[in-house]
């Protein structure tokens, strides 16, 4: 029963991540459903039929109250609020080739992108959403871990799956979307304005994070131009960072090393072959994995 139970961690925490957009705090709810269940008498836990539905109760719950009180905590949040960026073992050279056995890792449910869509909606759209559209569960499963009736379920997820599909765009390959992240590196690297200019939709936006704790961008900028001039001005203030091709969120991004430090990492979005949108991440409590 023991490995059984703890088996169910990396489901848990991987559903957490998604509520929630944070892996610290994703990894605190699986601590505290794991502290819940091993605080109930043997005979209680051998009375629950499924310990991995018990578990997935406990901690959507658990997140659930967390979504609820987070508006108040972005309110006294110093800044912009990006969710916390998932690294992945190794370096891309070739999105296109990754492994078939990494599709969890590469799955669209933990892009940047995604991930800031989800933190636009209630909590119960999020964790609905989360629930059925990602991980399957029924709307009656759903219901029963958020105490509302599966039709009211489906309403949910049919409003969340609006927010979703009025923020996509249109597909771009993974090769491409390297490609254009690896061009952007070597423009701004060679401090190339009329190159990043092109790289960057017209409408692109970029949004920083430093949670008050080290110097970003409060607010967000708009405009390729001014985006590019904006990188040009990092480039010079900050002559010694280095720039390193990872995988951000399952994406092509960069990470900012100043004396082999992360600083920052990139994450970004690209359609029709340019950027749209670029979230730079500096907060040092959410760069924790990166190091």
């Amino acid at each position: 029963m023991s490995d059984r139970v703890m088996s169910e961690r990396r489901q848990l925490t991987n559903v957490a991540y998604r509520m929630l957009g944070s892996l610290a705090d994703a990894e605190d709810v699986v601590q505290e459903a794991y502290a819940r269940w091993y605080a109930l008498s043997p005979h209680d836990r051998d009375a629950i039929a499924s310990p991995g539905a018990w578990l997935t109760t406990v901690a959507t719950r658990t997140c659930l109250n967390l979504l609820g009180s987070a508006r108040a905590r972005r309110e006294r949040y110093v800044g912009e609020w990006i969710p916390e960026p998932l690294p992945e073992r190794r370096e891309w050279a070739d999105a296109a080739a990754a492994d078939p056995a990494d599709r969890i890792t590469l799955d669209e449910s933990i892009s940047m992108a995604f991930l800031v869509v989800l933190d636009h909606m209630t909590p119960a759209e999020r964790v609905t959403f989360v629930l059925h559209d990602v991980f399957r569960y029924s709307f009656a499963e759903v219901g029963e871990i958020i105490g509302r009736t599966p039709a009211a379920c489906r309403q949910l997820a049919l409003s969340a799956r609006r927010r979703i599909r009025d923020s996509r765009r249109p597909v771009t390959p993974a090769g491409t979307r390297a490609g254009v992240v690896r061009d952007f590196k070597r423009a701004w690297e060679a401090k190339d304005v009329k190159a990043l200019v092109g790289l960057l939709d017209p409408g692109a936006t970029l949004v920083a994070d430093g949670g008050g704790l080290v110097g970003a961008l409060r607010r967000p900028v708009e405009g390729a131009e001014r985006i590019a001039r904006t990188y040009l001005s990092i480039a010079r203030v900050a002559p010694g960072l280095t720039l390193v091709e990872r995988t951000v969120n399952g994406q092509p991004g960069l990470v900012g090393q100043l004396d082999g430090v992360t600083v920052t990492v990139f994450a970004f979005q690209v359609a029709g072959g340019r950027i749209t949108n670029i979230w730079a991440i500096r907060n040092p409590e959410k760069l924790r994995p990166w190091a």
